[in-house]
């Protein structure tokens, strides 16, 4: 892989955070990763780190085996018109714009070229993503080379096209959500007596080990919550009042409103 270039359009958040996950990764030579966006002050830091930054996408097309798409959905049928003249039937497109279909960003090309759709999330910066990805006119070898590229940034699931809204949901949208759930956390830690700081520490730990007990050794929630509450103990009755509240209710529905919001 270290002979690969990647080109990323678009340095924003998403495309700041892909181009610093594959700069810790070190499966690329880092002269090998570029990245654009007009305000090339704000892709310094990537600089420092060894990307290639400029303001000129088809350059940054020209000089890349495999091209990330991360602008924003509006900008996407425009950024594809300017880049296509530098399109070769060698390249590989990998789109993370969210609501934009691979059939219509295949449309906007003046030839079949193989595609993917990729759904990261902003945790792809410290190589902790979950990604899901879909392609069009990929061979296999395509598709695991790119499955590939992001496996080394976190965890990657293949799914079908008409998935890929609900995936934009539950992984992408999902860090804001599970980010919302650890601030709510720590701030009852304050109201128990905790300092933020401390509250937040105890927060993000204790969430990040229920993950990994569920993601290393495969159990369901259920399995883990009922070893923690014992009969008239403090767990179940918390549980029992947050969802007296409404809370897996009300995440059900969260996650609903923003898939809706998609379609």
């Amino acid at each position: 892989m270290k002979d690969t270039s990647i080109s990323i359009i678009g340095g924003g958040n998403l495309g700041s955070s892909i181009a610093s996950g594959l700069l810790a990764s070190g499966i690329f030579s880092h002269q090998k990763i570029h990245i654009t966006r007009r305000n090339l002050e704000k892709l310094q830091n990537l600089a420092d780190q060894g990307a290639v930054t400029g303001n000129n996408n088809v350059w940054a097309v020209e000089n890349a085996d495999i091209v990330i798409l991360a602008v924003k959905p509006f900008k996407l049928m425009e950024i594809l018109q300017e880049i296509s003249p530098a399109l070769t039937k060698d390249k590989i497109i990998v789109s993370v714009v969210s609501g934009v279909g691979i059939q219509e960003i295949e449309e906007a090309l003046p030839m079949q070229i193989p595609l993917f759709r990729a759904m990261p999330n902003t945790a792809i910066s410290i190589k902790e993503s979950m990604t899901c990805i879909s392609s069009l006119n990929a061979t296999k070898a395509q598709e695991e080379a790119v499955m590939n590229i992001f496996n080394q940034l976190g965890k990657v699931v293949k799914i079908g096209e008409e998935h890929m809204d609900a995936a934009t949901v539950l992984g992408a949208c999902g860090i804001a959500y599970a980010l919302r759930f650890i601030r709510a956390a720590s701030q009852g830690g304050i109201e128990i007596g905790f300092s933020a700081e401390v509250s937040q520490l105890i927060a993000s730990q204790t969430v990040m080990g229920a993950a990994k007990l569920l993601l290393e050794q495969g159990k369901h929630p259920e399995e883990e919550i009922d070893k923690v509450t014992t009969p008239k103990g403090c767990t179940i009755a918390g549980l029992n009042e947050m969802e007296f509240q409404g809370f897996s209710s009300s995440l059900v529905r969260g996650i609903l409103a923003s898939y809706e919001k998609l379609q």
